[in-house]
């Protein structure tokens, strides 16, 4: 049901700009509450899915052999396209090298470099040989200096065979953690003193068994091993099987009909070591005959204009990003004429992914749309995990703002359970993992006795008066804490509003307070908006950045804000909103120290524990960064 005065698309029919047409999935849900317990189901049953993923590689591959599946810019500026024909074949022959080398789930493929047109080939050769292969983060290799998180997750998967798709790049990596029983295969560039087979090699192998062994894999068969991103703890082998995968497209599919509609065009950067961009977006473009451009960009300040130029050249029929490209993008759309009208040529539909777009950044995003192509472009959120391969709710009922995560997919069971004052999200259905890989301990303590399985995440219903809207998301559970008068902190929303007010000055921040009177905030700058907000020249010390008196105004006037919104508390005990003071941290957060995770989300436990003594000195006052708060009327 849709209240009269929404339209289809979310936006309030009177007087509202027209919003660009996209065919979405039937949004009903049942809902129902027994001893406490939410229970909230979508009406569509889930259609039959394929057994086993490559189904639709080889079923693209009959259908429009010579249609482009994958494309990436070579070194002359061109793309490099391989046809679904082409890229069945080569999985078909990598398929066979890994059988003939032994490979299994006991001893699968680990493949420490990123998105590239190798590394695609290679996991479709593993899954067509119903063998698992892990897409390690290459930050492991390349970023951190120490070792010993990429030899642990090494040590979890005991590899038959490692790729790296240079070997200058990854030999420090290779040298320190390559079991001596493990094949080593590069794309380019030798490691000195290690004996490595060329991946071309590969491609010169003659189909023998494979097809046989192809007619053998199912929907319990192991796809690939995903390693949680370690937010909270040491990173978990994730088992992704081919059930999993196909199912899991089937949901998007029945959300989002039009991908079945036009083949999807696809540009994306979004790693494939995670379950968004690996499982999520490689897959809509494989289960729908679409097109995946890999975009060698990045939503960094030298890196971003090679997305850019790619948009300029590419449309998309569907784009998905993080928070930060959105804010980019959102800034060239306004002044790049060539930009927005290719960008905007043929996009049907925005995904935020990997964090919540805090509602001003939303907000500007759709005044650019509706000024640069006369049509709102629906902005669609939701809520998965690498557990669930990854969706499980989509916002494709009539709320459109920032944090509303929608309602289940079709085939997607949910259950609300209080938890700690809150209502955490339990999931069920054919997407979800079996568990953690040679951890039956872990996955045990994963699932309830229903067999749910147990995700942290913490949702809140829209309007309670009307539960069939969806959800919100309420932040993690794990995050949250109280402060000494018994005060109970809700860090998610808390640290969503922070980040969505502080923009473009705030990249992240950490709650505190656990034990203590009042709220304080550790704060990661974005310290080359502050450096141009403090008028210093290039170069000029992190410290004397965020002493400066714009910085220190500016934060000053957001803390302010931030408790003016907030309000008093109603038994004056201190509000669970109010923040009390805030510190601006001169140091980055660490991957080495567990301090920031590959994918960049911060690991709040882990700064808490190494920060602790900043943590103490801006309660004591004595850090010259701390900021604190007007006194309370």
């Amino acid at each position: 049901m849709i209240p009269s005065s929404i339209d289809d698309g979310g936006v309030v029919a009177h007087g509202a700009p027209r919003r660009r047409h996209v065919d979405l999935g039937d949004p009903d849900i049942a809902v129902h509450r027994e001893s406490g317990v939410w229970h909230v189901d979508a009406l569509t049953p889930l259609q039959p899915f394929p057994a086993r993923f490559t189904d639709r590689l080889a079923a693209g591959a009959r259908a429009h052999p010579d249609r482009t599946l994958v494309a990436r810019r070579g070194s002359d500026g061109e793309w490099i396209r391989l046809s679904y024909g082409v890229v069945l074949e080569n999985a078909r022959r990598i398929g066979q090298a890994l059988l003939d080398r032994g490979l299994s789930a006991q001893r699968p493929l680990a493949i420490l470099s990123g998105n590239d047109l190798e590394h695609f080939q290679l996991a479709l050769g593993a899954m067509y040989a119903g063998i698992p292969y892990a897409p390690l983060s290459p930050a492991y290799s390349l970023v951190a200096t120490d070792p010993a998180k990429l030899a642990d997750l090494i040590g979890q998967l005991t590899p038959g065979a490692v790729f790296a798709s240079d070997g200058d790049a990854f030999a420090r990596a290779i040298e320190a953690v390559l079991p001596p029983d493990a094949e080593l295969i590069l794309a380019k560039n030798a490691v000195p003193g290690r004996t490595a087979t060329p991946f071309a090699r590969l491609l010169q192998t003659a189909p023998g068994s494979i097809d046989a062994r192809n007619d053998e894999v199912g929907p319990s068969t192991i796809a690939k091993f995903l390693f949680t991103s370690g937010s909270t703890k040491k990173p978990k082998a994730v088992i992704t099987t081919h059930g999993m995968l196909c199912s899991n497209q089937q949901m998007l599919l029945q959300t989002f009909p039009f991908f079945g509609q036009e083949p999807p065009v696809l540009l994306d950067w979004l790693p494939w070591n995670h379950t968004f961009g690996g499982s999520h977006n490689v897959g809509i473009v494989l289960y729908n005959g679409g097109t995946l451009y890999l975009d060698d960009g990045r939503p960094a300040a030298r890196d971003f204009a090679v997305t850019l130029r790619n948009l300029r050249e590419i449309a998309p029929t569907v784009y998905f990003n993080i928070p930060v490209a959105w804010e980019m993008l959102a800034e060239a759309l306004e002044t790049d004429d060539r930009l927005a009208a290719t960008f905007f040529s043929r996009v049907k539909l925005f995904f935020c992914a990997g964090a919540g777009l805090s509602q001003a950044a939303w907000e500007h995003l759709d005044d650019v749309a509706i000024r640069r192509c006369g049509e709102s472009i629906r902005i669609m959120t939701g809520l998965g995990m690498t557990e669930t391969s990854p969706s499980c709710t989509f916002g494709t009922g009539p709320i459109s703002k920032a944090g509303y995560v929608g309602v289940p997919a079709p085939g997607c069971k949910v259950k609300l359970v209080p938890v700690e004052g809150k209502l955490e999200a339990r999931f069920k259905g054919p997407h979800v993992t079996p568990g953690y890989w040679r951890a039956p301990h872990l996955t045990a303590e994963a699932f309830d006795a229903d067999g749910y399985y147990c995700t942290g995440d913490a949702l809140r219903f829209a309007d309670e008066a009307q539960p069939h809207l969806g959800f919100m998301f309420d932040g993690r559970i794990a995050e949250d804490f109280k402060l000494d008068t018994g005060t109970f902190v809700s860090v998610g929303p808390l640290r969503a509003r922070v980040i969505s007010n502080g923009a473009p000055y705030v990249q992240d921040v950490v709650a505190t307070g656990l034990n203590r009177h009042t709220i304080g905030l550790l704060v990661f700058p974005r310290m080359d908006n502050c450096l141009v907000l403090s008028q210093l020249p290039a170069g000029t010390p992190a410290a004397e950045v965020l002493s400066s008196a714009p910085v220190r105004a500016f934060f000053g006037n957001l803390l302010d804000r931030l408790n003016r919104d907030a309000g008093a508390s109603a038994d004056g005990a201190g509000s669970s909103k109010r923040i009390d003071r805030m510190l601006l941290l001169e140091e980055p957060p660490s991957i080495d120290q567990r301090e920031l995770t590959d994918k960049g989300s911060i690991n709040q436990a882990a700064v808490l524990q190494r920060r602790a003594a900043l943590v103490d000195a801006m309660y004591a006052g004595t850090d010259p960064h701390t900021i604190v708060a007007a006194p309370h009327a």
